[in-house]
């Protein structure tokens, strides 16, 4: 079989061909990192995470660029709310969210490029399309033209003339009377009085969002790529205008599929940082969920499928692992004498119900990257695996049928790595004594306490270190405003 994916742009479900027989280039929008990554992050980067392991296992090439927004209203709006500058902000907040990926065994990127280190290719980007006349610059703005854009609105079904009557009327403000069309844009914003600058022909300013994504797909992957991905809330007006851009500067498709995954909602409403109804993933982590936990309720929804997070949910999804980790960990039973990964021998000759089994996964995930039925494989797989790791834990003694089931665990540590799960250790380890905090309550509560400094609260501040101390964990305020710490 061969993979097919829904494709936003065409609204059907299509074979991945890619450009270069045999490899991938992907681009995955990520974070504006002016704070924490919540439960809604994790869903987006989780499912794209196994979109690529999935590519990888199958055998292609992949290259996957993820790039990070480091200069935003939102950014310089925290660092003057914590009377410290957008560098401050953007480190921390870049270091939160490779550890939060880390932890939810998420493959980092294999280039990361930053919005404030592809200045000149954004700039050469803006100058090519004011030569072309898609541009054109107002007091230090430059806006970009879409009635120039041919097919604007292919991505997200919007009628650019239904949409320019409809703002009839409600269009005002200086800024905005500088604008041929209600809906053009900004490519460079002129700089405000206060605000960091950078240079340009246009005058002192910075980047507008979109055009930043443009330039780093170009810059990293060149004119055309195979896929892009981002979240359903991207569609407009973030990716619309990065095809009006992109291809009106190159004149060729931007990217052959688009991807999008659904919002996760609280209470029938989107999980958002505006709205406050989000839980940031190290909160999560660091209430106990295991990032096992996290992955499995992720990958029980279809990724373009909105879903819904509650408490039972997420019990739900702790049961379901329980039972899937206590399977993927027996094989480390001494008893049995197993091994996964390079050492293990492969079965030469799998029998008939593994390799259906086997089969089954693939079919799964060739449709549209369908994960509830990936996992029901997984589920058949351990459930024999399951039955032997409790009679272990009582005592018994595997008897000759459960040594047989060997080549049924290295298919389940095989299939399951494709998906991110992995077993999870069931004690904590040496240097984590029991009744300490985790590794990951150490950081939240380290969170806690830079977000009580940022407000002024010193004595809570104070408390959260004394809290620490107690627990034998002494931290290090650096210079740079990074907190490290040591357990004594």
């Amino acid at each position: 079989m061969t993979l097919r994916l829904t494709n936003t742009l065409t609204r059907r479900t299509e074979p991945l061909v890619p450009l270069v027989p045999g490899k991938v280039s992907i681009y995955c929008c990520g974070v504006t990192v002016y704070d924490l990554c919540h439960l809604g992050h994790a869903r987006s980067y989780i499912v794209w995470d196994v979109l690529r392991r999935y590519l990888i296992w199958r055998g292609y090439a992949v290259t996957f660029v993820q790039n990070v927004t480091d200069i935003d209203d939102k950014i310089l709006q925290r660092a003057a709310e914590e009377g410290s500058s957008m560098e401050a902000v953007s480190e921390r907040n870049i270091a939160a969210f490779q550890a939060d990926m880390a932890a939810l065994n998420i493959l980092p990127p294999d280039r990361m490029p930053r919005a404030t280190r592809c200045l000149d290719g954004i700039r050469a980007l803006i100058g090519e399309l004011e030569a072309k006349g898609a541009a054109y610059s107002a007091d230090g703005d430059v806006y970009f033209a879409v009635t120039k854009a041919a097919g604007y609105g292919k991505l997200s079904g919007r009628d650019l003339n239904a949409q320019q009557d409809n703002a009839s009327g409600r269009v005002s403000g200086a800024q905005e009377a500088r604008k041929h069309h209600p809906f053009d844009f900004a490519l460079w914003k002129g700089a405000k009085p206060g605000e960091p600058s950078f240079p340009s022909p246009w005058g002192p300013g910075r980047p507008g969002w979109h055009i930043e994504c443009s330039a780093m797909v170009r810059a990293e992957l060149g004119e055309s790529i195979d896929i892009h991905l981002g979240g359903a809330d991207l569609i407009f007006p973030h990716h619309e205008n990065e095809i009006a851009q992109s291809e009106a500067a190159t004149g060729k498709p931007l990217a052959q599929i688009w991807l999008h995954n659904g919002m996760v909602n609280v209470g029938g409403q989107k999980m958002s940082k505006s709205l406050g109804n989000f839980t940031t993933i190290r909160a999560l982590l660091a209430s106990g969920v295991s990032a096992m936990t996290l992955r499995l309720f992720v990958l029980q929804a279809h990724y373009r499928k909105p879903l819904d997070f509650s408490a039972e949910a997420l019990e739900a999804a702790a049961t379901g692992w329980r039972g899937l980790g206590a399977a993927l960990a027996v094989g480390g039973a001494a008893a049995l004498g197993w091994e996964a990964g390079p050492e293990a021998e492969p079965d030469p000759e799998p029998s008939p119900e593994l390799a259906r089994q086997r089969d089954a996964f693939i079919a799964a995930l060739d449709d549209d990257l369908n994960s509830s039925s990936a996992l029901a494989v997984l589920f058949e797989l351990a459930r024999p695996l399951r039955s032997l790791a409790h009679r272990l834990e009582h005592g018994e003694r595997p008897s000759p049928d459960d040594q047989r089931l060997g080549a049924q665990w290295l298919l389940l540590v095989e299939l399951a790595g494709v998906l991110g799960l992995v077993a999870e250790p069931s004690a904590p380890a040496a240097a984590e004594p029991a009744g300490g905090p985790s590794e990951a309550e150490i950081k939240a509560l380290i969170e806690q306490r830079r977000t009580a400094k940022a407000a002024k609260d010193y004595a809570r501040a104070d408390g959260l270190r004394d809290q620490l101390r107690n627990h034998g964990i002494e931290l290090i305020d650096r210079p740079t405003g990074v907190t490290d710490w040591i357990r004594k």
